[in-house]
């Protein structure tokens, strides 16, 4: 079969070879499927959904009962009192700003406890120049830098008890940076650290990529909002757009009346036909998460046989759907993207080059050959052009083609070498 793609017999023998290692990480991950798809059909059901709920608005959007119901969806697999699930969001860093702007007020401070967010919420912040930024507000942020990949409990403790924080930003998973992704455990048990010393301050996680990729959802372990992106794990490569935002009542109506405008909120936005797919993509979520995460642990048992670092290990706990491969080569990393994009079914004739993507602060290798522009759930690959030459791999619709794409950048990588 793999031989219609000219793979070479060594290389998917590598492959088959390998994914005999990692039966016991496999059935964990469809353990965990069978048990998130029962949740999402759960919710479904409980909702009584049906054709009905399929039909569009337009205009202002009043009374669009397959967009509430999407809600009411949402609400209960997070466990949340409400949630706000929209195609009016570009991306989960627009669905992040809205958050963030709703929620705080100038002299205010944001702290992230997780590092520097990702490089696409810089001019957001204010740590970049902009002037619509948080920081033209009169916004403050402070950060808090975390200690071999856990929180620094002892520095959290210091802030909390000599500033007033209004809302405190986990990201979970690790962006371009070098840390480890954030677990839900460790979540847990941080918010429980928190709320003890102020009960007060709003706990936002970015959620991004993690959704699914266990059995519990940040709200249901103390976090007070939660943000992602539809075009990752929850739009279940079908939703062409979209975001949502999840937690306690008030703060989603603060979110809605961003997003829309003050006294209208939840109560307009057209969904201009897009609610079954919003609701077919989260039908099939547990199933593409899934498969999305068979690759990138196959991927991390491949590429560590051929001598290379990677996080995580294929046998290590996994908070998102992302698989680093560290290079510490600025040609191997492009070579891999270049591999993995032309694996891909769209553009894979195209070679992806480093160029300046805006909202970064690096050249940027992206290789996406994707249905959706920018689905991260669809098989990808990026990485900043600078050191150690991180290559970000995520997603893959199906196992079958997250193995042909791997296999594909295997042998560029073998290009490369020679």
């Amino acid at each position: 079969m793999h031989n219609l793609l000219n793979i070479k017999e060594s290389t998917w023998n590598l492959i088959k070879e390998e994914e005999k290692n990692i039966e016991k990480q496999l059935n964990e991950v469809d353990e965990i499927c069978a048990y998130n798809s029962a949740k999402i059909l759960k919710a479904f059901q409980d909702n009584k959904v049906s054709e009905v709920h399929f039909n569009e608005t337009t205009g202002y959007g009043y009374n669009d009962i397959g967009r509430d119901t999407i809600e009411d969806i949402y609400k209960d697999i997070f466990k949340a009192e409400d949630a706000l699930v929209r195609g009016q969001f570009i991306s989960g860093s627009h669905a992040l700003t809205v958050a963030l702007f709703a929620l705080l007020r100038p002299n205010d401070i944001m702290l992230s406890i997780t590092g520097k967010p990702y490089d696409t919420l810089d001019e957001v912040i204010g740590i970049e120049e902009n002037d619509s930024s948080l920081k033209s507000f009169n916004i403050n942020y402070e950060q808090i830098d975390l200690i071999d990949n856990d929180f620094d409990y002892e520095k959290i403790k210091e802030v909390l008890t000599n500033k007033k924080i209004k809302l405190i930003e986990i990201q979970r998973s690790k962006g371009y940076s070098t840390r480890k992704s954030i677990t839900l455990d460790k979540v847990e048990k941080v918010i429980k650290f928190i709320k003890e010393i102020d009960k007060e301050v709003i706990i936002m996680i970015d959620n991004c990529y993690c959704e699914l990729v266990g059995k519990q959802e940040p709200i249901e372990v103390g976090a007070d909002i939660a943000v992602g992106s539809l075009i990752k794990n929850l739009g279940g490569g079908i939703a062409p757009n979209g975001a949502y935002i999840v937690g306690k009542k008030d703060l989603i109506k603060l979110c809605a009346e961003r997003l829309t405008l003050p006294g209208e909120g939840k109560e307009v936005g057209p969904t201009l036909g897009i609610n079954k797919q919003f609701l077919q993509g989260l039908y099939l979520a547990p199933k593409v998460v899934s498969n999305a995460l068979k690759t990138a642990i196959l991927t991390s048992k491949v590429l560590e046989t051929l001598g290379y670092q990677v996080e995580p290990t294929y046998n290590e706990p996994r908070a998102d759907i992302v698989q680093n491969i560290i290079f510490n080569d600025e040609q191997k990393l492009i070579k891999y993207c270049q591999g993995i994009q032309s694996g891909s079914a769209i553009d894979s004739y195209v070679i992806p080059q480093p160029w300046d993507m805006p909202g970064y602060t690096s050249k940027v290798i992206m290789a996406a050959g994707t249905f959706t522009q920018g689905s991260s759930i669809e098989l990808s690959c990026d990485g900043p052009i600078r050191p150690p030459y991180i290559a970000y791999q995520q997603g893959s619709l199906t196992y079958e083609y997250g193995k042909i794409g791997l296999a594909k950048a295997i042998e560029k990588l073998e290009e490369q070498n020679d």
